[in-house]
C-alpha cells in the first residue's frame, strides 16, 4: 500500500497538500489543471523532490528519506527516457543493470519483456529506427523487467495519436493484470482515466484529493474538476 501522511510541498509560492492511502493493485489516474501539482506529486513519491513536511510509506515501510533508486517503484515520463545510442534491448536492460553487464538470465528477461510488449525481432533497433508507439513499448518493457510493486507514469503516451494511445493503455492494463502492480497515471485526458483507472486522484486548489471513484467523479465533478473540464 502507498500511504501519504500529511505531505506538504512548498516552493516559490506553490503549495500542495496530500494525505491518502492507495491500496495494493489499484489503478489510479491523477488528473487536474496544468500547474496544479500532478507531476510534483509523483516526483515526491518517487523521491526526486523532497516534501516540506509529512511521511511516505510503501509496502509498510517509511521511504520519506530513502533515495529514489532504492524505492520499490518504477517511473516512466513523457519522453520515455530512451537513450538514442542504445538498442531497444540495451534500453530495457538498463532497468536491470545501469552498467548493462547482464547475466544470461537477465538477457532472457529482457528478451521476454520485449516479446510481451510485441517487439520480438526488434531488439537490435535504436530508438530512431522505431515508431513513437514502438518507443513507448520499449519504455514499458523496461518498467516490466524492474518488477516493482508501484508504477508511476507521467503522461507517457500524450505524444501519440488517439488510436495508438488507446492501444498503449490497453497494453498497460494487460501487463498490470499480469504483475499486480499498483498504478498512478498522470493524464490530462479524462478518457484515459475512464479507460484504465477505476479510481482518480484530483489535484487542484493546492490539494491532492482521493482516491475517488472515477465514474462517479466525472458524472458529478467537484467545482475544481468542472472548471478544468470546461
Amino acid at each position: 500500500m502507498l500511504k501519504l501522511e500529511g505531505i506538504v510541498v512548498e516552493h516559490d509560492g506553490f503549495q500542495l497538500w496530500a494525505d491518502m492511502e492507495v491500496p495494493d493493485g489499484a489503478r489510479v489516474a491523477v488528473i487536474g489543471p496544468s500547474g496544479a501539482g500532478k507531476s510534483t506529486l509523483l516526483n515526491v513519491i518517487a523521491g526526486f523532490q523532497a516534501a516540506s513536511a509529512g511521511r511516505i510509506f510503501l509496502a509498510g515501510q517509511e521511504v520519506t528519506k530513502v533515495p529514489p533508486g532504492r524505492r520499490p517503484l518504477s517511473v516512466l515520463f513523457q519522453d520515455n527516457n530512451l537513450f538514442p545510442h542504445l538498442t531497444a534491448a540495451q534500453n530495457v536492460g538498463l532497468g536491470l543493470r545501469p552498467d548493462l553487464r547482464l547475466t544470461a538470465a537477465q538477457k532472457t528477461q529482457v528478451h521476454q519483456a520485449l516479446q510481451r510488449v510485441g517487439l520480438q525481432g526488434l531488439e537490435a533497433r535504436k530508438p530512431a529506427q522505431l515508431s513513437g508507439g514502438q518507443q513507448s513499448r520499449v519504455a514499458l518493457a523496461r518498467v516490466l523487467v524492474q518488477d516493482r510493486p508501484l508504477v508511476l507514469l507521467d503522461e507517457p503516451f500524450s505524444a501519440l495519436g488517439p488510436a495508438m494511445k488507446a492501444e498503449m493503455l490497453d497494453l498497460l492494463q494487460q501487463l498490470l493484470g499480469e504483475t499486480g502492480a499498483t498504478l498512478l497515471l498522470v493524464t490530462h485526458d479524462p478518457e484515459d482515466a475512464k479507460r484504465i483507472a477505476p479510481q482518480t486522484i484530483l489535484v487542484a486548489d493546492g490539494a491532492a484529493q482521493g482516491p475517488l471513484d472515477t465514474q462517479q467523479t466525472f458524472a458529478d465533478p467537484p467545482k475544481a474538476l468542472r472548471d478544468y473540464l470546461g
